[in-house]
């Protein structure tokens, strides 16, 4: 009888952990999304029509972006059955590589949708990662999302071996270098092309994250200069990044 009653016990204990476990991980969903969708918005004002003269005065421009820990942050799960995450992702994606198949948990940057719903208006949007084109492909469509707006891609075939790491070659995207920019956690991706690089901190699970928020003002005023070069080379956000990644290069993502 006694242990009838313990197993009964342990039973209890196991169906209220796994209750008190969807709880959890319900709240910390719904919080995510709160935060995510947060009306924390950039103010878009029309330009004034001096400021629309000085706009068709210069080149529209090229505005290349980085993928993971730039836009997105990616969990590689392995072959042994998985934990549950504890966030879920925004979406998981299921590829083969090698006849093998595997499954990504991917979690998109906080306000990573509003961002780009913003700068496709001012920039013209390429996407250039070191991943995989297998994996890179299926994730900016789901970052896309049908908008049209990351049409022109570019992947790890695309990159120029350098080292033992994987050089993003820009002059392969626009060989016009005064009207083209990179946003990339990792200095090491475009030091062939150090003054058209914007560094951006490196985004791992952070919710209350407002980087790339953070970065909008600067981007409204880089699309009215000349080139792009006369700016960035000068702009102290970029050069104390490039004092720091000084004989510290670190690989890519794979």
């Amino acid at each position: 009888m006694p242990t009838f009653f313990l197993m009964g016990f342990r039973m209890v204990i196991l169906v209220a952990s796994k209750l008190w476990e969807f709880f959890c991980c319900l709240i910390r969903k719904n919080c995510r999304k709160i935060i995510q969708y947060q009306t924390v918005k950039y103010d878009i004002s029309p330009l004034c029509p001096i400021s629309r003269h000085k706009l068709q005065l210069v080149k529209r421009k090229t505005m290349i972006l980085d993928l993971d820990e730039t836009l997105v942050h990616s969990q590689h799960v392995g072959k042994m059955r998985p934990n549950r995450p504890s966030t879920p992702p925004d979406f998981v994606l299921k590829i083969t590589i090698d006849g093998l198949p595997e499954r990504f948990y991917v979690y998109k940057r906080p306000h990573v949708d509003f961002f780009l719903n913003v700068v496709s208006q001012w920039y013209d949007l390429v996407v250039f990662t070191a991943s995989m084109e297998i994996y890179g492909s299926p994730v900016v469509e789901r970052l896309d999302n049908g908008r049209g707006i990351l049409n022109r891609r570019y992947y790890r075939q695309h990159c120029k071996p350098d080292s033992g790491y994987y050089a993003k070659d820009l002059s392969a995207v626009n060989s016009d270098l005064s009207s083209i920019f990179i946003v990339d956690n990792s200095p090491s991706a475009y030091r062939l092309y150090p003054d058209n690089g914007i560094p951006i901190l490196s985004w791992m699970s952070d919710a209350s994250d407002i980087n790339l928020l953070s970065l909008l003002p600067f981007l409204d005023a880089l699309r009215f200069t000349s080139d792009v070069r006369s700016v960035l080379r000068r702009n102290s956000y970029t050069v104390s990044w490039k004092k720091k990644s000084i004989g510290h290069i670190t690989p890519l993502k794979t």
